[in-house]
């Protein structure tokens, strides 16, 4: 039995300086929690808003640079791997949020958060669930977020091709497992994640794979006047 679609979210805040608040990568085994916060400016609408899970990557890309472009305001926040693991992964979340919402260029007056609570911080806000198909401020954080977040998986792909990033993004799909139980863990994985640690017990940390030494004949430089 399919579920019912929530109503559309009714907020009391009706003015503009409005922050959504997303993040992306609570479940990959690797790499930071990217969060963002956007101000969309009224005088400047962008058509298509959705959650980005919804969106092809074509798409996502095309909004992002609207985004950019047209919001009155955006932030990225962000909590790193070794914060992760310091703090656990909701802490760490909660903590990039607020690292987002501090860094937008103008003040929000009210702020609404996709879930289903918000961190602990100075600002007048709400949780909103599935709030990234809601509220367009909501989905265009989720879009700066994913799209940030899958570009770093790509960069860390072009270093650790072995672990399939630019595909999975980080999740601990079958191949990401695999490739654990392998090679080990590089030093951007999260180490308290249990796919981790485990592979850190029976592999170890990851290793660069040696090159081909290149041999010389022994005669090279012989008979050279």
């Amino acid at each position: 039995m399919s579920k019912s679609p929530l109503p559309p979210f009714r907020c009391d805040y009706t003015g503009w300086r409005l922050a959504g608040v997303d993040e992306v990568g609570r479940g990959p085994l690797i790499g930071a929690v990217v969060t963002a916060a956007v101000i969309l400016d009224p005088a400047r609408p962008i058509a298509g808003l959705a959650d980005s899970k919804k969106l092809t990557e074509k798409r996502r890309e095309a909004l992002y640079e609207q985004i950019l472009e047209n919001a009155a305001a955006w932030s990225l926040g962000r909590a790193e791997a070794d914060e992760i693991d310091r703090l656990n992964i909701y802490q760490a979340t909660m903590l990039a949020m607020e690292r987002a919402v501090a860094g937008l260029g103008i003040a929000p007056e009210y702020v609404l958060v996709d879930g289903n609570r918000c961190p602990k911080w100075q600002w007048p806000s709400e949780p909103v669930i599935k709030g990234d198909g809601r509220v367009e401020a909501i989905s265009a954080a989720s879009i700066v977020a994913k799209v940030v977040r899958d570009r770093e998986m790509a960069e860390l792909d072009a270093v650790f091709p072995e672990f399939g990033l630019a595909k999975h993004k980080g999740y601990p799909t079958p191949v990401h497992l695999e490739a654990l139980n392998r090679h080990g863990a590089t030093v951007h994985h999260r180490r308290s994640f249990r796919p981790v640690q485990e592979a850190i017990d029976t592999v170890g940390l990851y290793r660069e794979q040696p090159t081909d030494e290149m041999h010389y004949p022994a005669d090279l430089f012989e008979n050279i006047d």
